[in-house]
């Protein structure tokens, strides 16, 4: 299945001038609620993506997007399926997630850009045997401070920028917000 292909024939690869969660602006937006929407393409992608997984107890996503794959992931893997909240500042479990120490762990997520909400799930997860990370769409342009296995699906690096070094901002062309943040 030629994945990029039917990502952008889905709407989920988008092209003008964004404001990601991180804060910097990217020429090139990844709508990963196109690909999460819809079974039909998530099963394929999450049978790709952790078709070499090791076995493990525990699937752990960063909540919104890393939960939903985190089921998806457990059921194909046949593990439990857990998720890190955002809570002032920090990923959290705070739902009686039944981890033990020496469980096995993968951590989940849709697109990497900046590593931070891996970041902080793996940092809440510190304490446990956490064997790597895997993601559908890398967009990192370098390091991104994770520094156990990372595997991706698309490794498509994209440019971004700060607010006072965008092009597109000095352009003038209009900044569009997307996904979680308030307008």
């Amino acid at each position: 299945m030629d994945f990029l292909k039917d990502l952008e024939n889905r709407g989920a690869i988008l092209k003008g001038h964004f404001l990601l969660t991180s804060g910097l602006h990217s020429n090139t937006y990844f709508e990963k609620f196109r690909i999460l929407e819809d079974p039909s393409i998530l099963v394929p992608i999450m049978d790709e993506l952790l078709s070499d997984a090791p076995d493990v107890d525990w699937v752990i996503g960063p909540a919104l997007g890393g939960a939903i794959m985190a089921i998806e992931g457990a059921r194909i893997l046949k593990a439990k399926a857990g998720y890190a909240e955002a809570v002032e500042g920090r990923r959290v479990l705070r739902r009686g997630f039944d981890i033990q120490k020496e469980d096995r762990i993968i951590v989940v997520d849709d697109v990497l850009t900046t590593g931070k909400s891996v970041r902080e799930t793996l940092e809440c997860l510190k304490d446990y045997n956490v064997l790597g990370v895997y993601v559908i769409i890398d967009r990192s342009e370098g390091d991104t401070g994770i520094n156990i296995p990372l595997k991706s699906l698309l490794k498509i690096p994209v440019k971004n920028f700060t607010p006072e070094e965008c092009p597109m901002c000095k352009a003038g062309i209009p900044l569009e917000r997307r996904g979680g943040l308030k307008k």
